[in-house]
């Protein structure tokens, strides 16, 4: 059972939300333990349904912890999710509960994708009627649940002018201009406008007597973690680029995933087209002949 802390979040007695409370081993299972079979919708969606869950419903932390953690995974290479996922877990039981909250929340992905690869390819390539259906069905739910999340987030983080138009101006920025890159650059952007416009503004917690139970590792094991990643990509970069794919074909592969994995910011809409390119092979066949000469081609 999660242990009460009696702390009020608001000056204001009218106003005032439940307690937070402090999480068990316990809770974080159960919580999230069967989280992952039921977040349709991609990153966007996985942290409306974490704000809702652990900070409106559990009240495991306040809403400014909480954007805290979304604002460094916003931050760091990876699906915002999964860096929020073992974060919440972090900060209630330290490293171990981070592995259990991060570990829980992403095995059922990883199971169905890797039966998939293992032996359902032909299903997913030529998928039944029924199969079809399901999957609209699941898509149309996942597109809600991103509007749901978008809305709160946008009402949660953009709460001032200085806010409101950053949003607004990365949103359409995103949306026109599609890059690997513009996902860092607007959250570089961003930062730097409310570090000047913000710099005198109190940034300490609402509430003074609310903890953090427990940061992770120290700065110097985060400090070898960080140069063990860096040496790692180096190494196996400077392999690749000196050997053949065909030859070395494992090391490949490892690499283009450990690259994409280490500068995407955002999610899945950054991801795939980086992996697009890294693992899909195209050719150009000609798809058309006038007196014996090729007139166009197509690329497959």
């Amino acid at each position: 059972m999660a242990a009460q802390v009696n702390v009020d979040t608001t000056d204001d007695p009218e106003k005032q939300e439940a307690p937070l409370v402090k999480a068990s081993y316990k809770d974080i299972f159960w919580s999230f333990v069967l989280m992952g079979w039921t977040a349709f919708g991609g990153p966007a969606a996985h942290i409306g349904i974490f704000q809702k869950v652990f900070v409106e419903t559990k009240r495991w932390m306040s809403m400014t912890v909480f954007n805290e953690l979304l604002s460094l995974g916003q931050c760091m290479p990876g699906p915002t999710s999964t860096q929020v996922s073992f974060a919440i877990g972090v900060v209630q039981k330290g490293i171990p509960g981070g592995l259990m909250s991060g570990m829980l929340f992403q095995y059922p992905g990883l199971l169905m994708m890797s039966l998939a690869g293992a032996g359902a390819a032909e299903i997913l390539v030529n998928p039944d009627d029924w199969l079809r259906g399901l999957s609209a069905g699941l898509s149309a739910a996942g597109v809600a649940l991103v509007v749901s999340a978008a809305v709160g987030l946008a009402r949660g983080q953009c709460k001032d002018q200085v806010t409101s138009a950053l949003c607004l101006l990365s949103a359409v920025v995103a949306y026109y201009y599609q890059s690997n890159w513009i996902f860092p650059v607007l959250i570089v952007v961003g930062g730097l406008t409310t570090l000047y416009t913000k710099r005198k503004d109190d940034v300490a917690l609402p509430d003074r007597k609310e903890t953090i139970h427990h940061l992770g590792l120290s700065k110097v094991s985060g400090g070898i973690l960080i140069a063990t990643w860096l040496a790692i990509w180096i190494a196996v970069a400077s392999v690749v680029n000196t050997t053949d794919y065909a030859g070395n074909q494992e090391l490949h592969w490892f690499e283009a995933f450990y690259r994409t994995g280490s500068i995407i910011f955002g999610g899945g809409q950054v991801v795939l087209p980086l992996l697009l390119k890294d693992v899909v092979q195209y050719e150009d066949v000609c798809a058309s002949y006038v007196n014996g000469a090729c007139e166009s081609y197509v690329t497959v």
